[in-house]
């Protein structure tokens, strides 16, 4: 591909044709990214972005993308969050061909990089815990300090190779490079390189004692992997002069360059892994997977689709300034791909029974339904009508307010959704005044809700469901799992909503659902989009989630 071709979509598109081109620095290269999650949790929302950018960026200019787990700390690190990663990926329609990688495939060539440095008198082996180490730290006006920076190097080897031994407990040494204690860029004034930690690690087992801090992993993973292009949150634009020294004084086989863009933030949401594991572990959400969670398996599982998801972080934009985008904008991503893809059904969630009262009692007809107005060829569906069906108990009062155009006794005729013009008569009540079934009668001329001589009709159209053949499914509505736009803003836990999830039981379904796949959506006509939940539902006990409201206030650009 001709770079010149390429066309900007954003600042990086446009650092990468300045090294790309004549003269530039990888002038002939193949653009080449990655995405190095650590495996300690569920990617989430957040990642997305991050997936986007790497693996978008290398589709944009016809290169490749890698995937790295950066395995390099050992404690919280499970073959359990590896596997789910690959999957969500993958999910999103990505693809990192044979270049998976681990940070850990590196640890060999991280330890001989250190020696390297040692030998050149840049790192130093340090005695400091890291108590004293944050108090000898310094500020603006006072270098760090550290009494065996001047430790002979012969010296450094030795203990550093006998750290790499197992003769030092957890937190007796580090390794320390040695670039500048005055920096007035703290992550310069000598920072870590090595610690001990002698927890096995998931892949490499007890082998190593001692492992690569993420700062001095990173730029050597990088390397190794020939990465062209660094793309990583802006948090780590400090971290950048550390990168480059690492690049610059370590003998590496490439020379990536780092380049940062703002982190996406979501209102109404945390997307800190240590909150979304404390959510988890204190049973405050059902796992991982939890609609309500911002986890891609979250989102997954409530009825968001790759493509939404990918529309979310392309519409959001690369920049350099973190910002903070609305939950309903991602709402409105889903319900834009939902409108055009979505299978048209009718569920009623809180069923009252409908008797047309002039109705043949034992007469039963099949009416022809259109599955999606905008997909014409998923074509056309059956669904029976007969006496009784059930309806929505909003869609009848006993005493009608002002403007009130559904069912009540003498008010005006109503549409049955694809079926009959029917005019409310009269209703039923228990013991305690509870509506238990209304009546009503239809027009046999008015078939598909239209009448034969083109009468207006001034009352509602009503969805129903036949109560002959109606399924019996759960559902569940789902709403913000926070009640606050910035929950991070205190103790999160604080702002938990109660009323994040409404458990409905005894909805009716039409009976064309009684097939539905795990995870396959469909639009509920007048109540929103909801999916099969794809780890509680069965088949004769289905449960539903619902996905996204109809309609919402919220416009792009607004």
């Amino acid at each position: 591909m001709k770079i010149e071709e390429v066309v900007s979509t954003n600042f990086i598109d446009d650092f990468i044709k300045e090294d790309m081109a004549p003269g530039g620095r990888t002038e002939g290269m193949q653009v080449h990214t990655r995405f190095p999650p650590e495996p300690n949790g569920y990617p989430h929302i957040g990642h997305a972005k991050a997936i986007f950018v790497n693996f978008g960026t290398a589709e944009r200019f016809g290169g490749i993308c890698n995937l790295r787990m950066d395995d390099t700390n050992p404690v919280k690190e499970d073959v359990e969050y590896v596997e789910a990663i690959k999957e969500d990926i993958h999910w999103l329609g990505y693809d990192w061909g044979d270049r998976l990688f681990y940070g850990s495939d590196f640890f060999e060539e991280m330890y001989k990089g250190a020696e390297e440095l040692i030998e050149k008198g840049l790192a130093y082996v340090c005695e400091l815990t890291q108590e004293q180490m944050r108090e000898m730290r310094g500020d603006l006006n006072t270098p760090a300090r550290s009494p065996y920076r001047d430790r002979p190097k012969e010296e450094s080897l030795d203990l550093f190779r006998r750290m790499r031994a197992g003769e030092f407990e957890d937190g007796k040494m580090t390794l320390r490079a040695k670039i500048d204690l005055a920096s007035g860029n703290f992550n310069m004034r000598d920072p870590v390189l090595y610690r001990i930690n002698h927890t096995p690690h998931h892949r490499t087992g007890d082998k190593w004692c001692i492992y690569p801090m993420y700062d001095y992993a990173h730029p050597f993973e990088d390397a190794m992997e020939c990465i062209t292009h660094s793309l990583c949150s802006l948090e780590f634009e400090d971290h950048r002069p550390f990168y480059d020294w690492v690049v610059q004084n370590v003998t590496l086989p490439s020379k990536p360059r780092q380049i940062e863009f703002a982190r996406l933030g979501i209102n109404n949401t945390v997307m800190s892994k240590r909150k979304l594991r404390a959510l988890v572990e204190g049973n405050y959400v059902d796992g991982w997977d939890d609609p309500r969670m911002p986890t891609l398996r979250g989102l997954r599982r409530r009825g968001y689709t790759p493509q939404s998801i990918r529309n979310f972080s392309e519409r959001n934009g690369v920049s350099k300034v973190n910002s903070m985008v609305e939950y309903a904008f991602l709402e409105y991503c889903l319900r834009e791909d939902l409108n055009l893809n979505a299978r048209r059904v009718m569920g009623v969630l809180d069923p009252v029974k409908l008797v047309i009262t002039n109705y043949p009692e034992d007469q039963s007809e099949s009416l022809t339904v259109e599955n999606n107005p905008n997909k014409p060829e998923d074509g056309e569906r059956e669904v029976t009508f007969s006496r009784e069906v059930w309806i929505e108990r909003e869609d009848f009062l006993p005493e009608p307010v002002p403007k009130y155009k559904r069912l009540f006794p003498g008010g005006p005729e109503c549409r049955l959704k694809g079926a009959y013009l029917i005019k409310c008569t009269g209703f039923e009540t228990d013991s305690q005044g509870n509506v238990t079934e209304i009546h009503a009668e239809y027009d046999p001329d008015s078939r598909g809700g239209d009448p034969a001589d083109g009468r207006k009709v001034k009352g509602a159209t009503l969805h129903w469901v036949d109560a002959e053949n109606a399924l019996d499914a759960e559902v569940r509505l789902y709403d913000n799992l926070f009640s606050v736009e910035n929950p991070d803003e205190g103790n999160f836990l604080d702002y938990l909503n109660e009323a994040s999830l409404q458990v409905l039981t005894g909805c009716k379904l039409e009976s064309s659902l009684k097939d539905a796949a795990p995870g396959e959506s469909f639009q509920f006509m007048r109540q929103g989009y909801f999916c099969v939940d794809s780890k509680d539902s069965k088949p004769g006990a289905l449960v539903f989630n619902r996905s996204v409201k109809l309609k919402d206030s919220f416009k792009p650009g607004k």
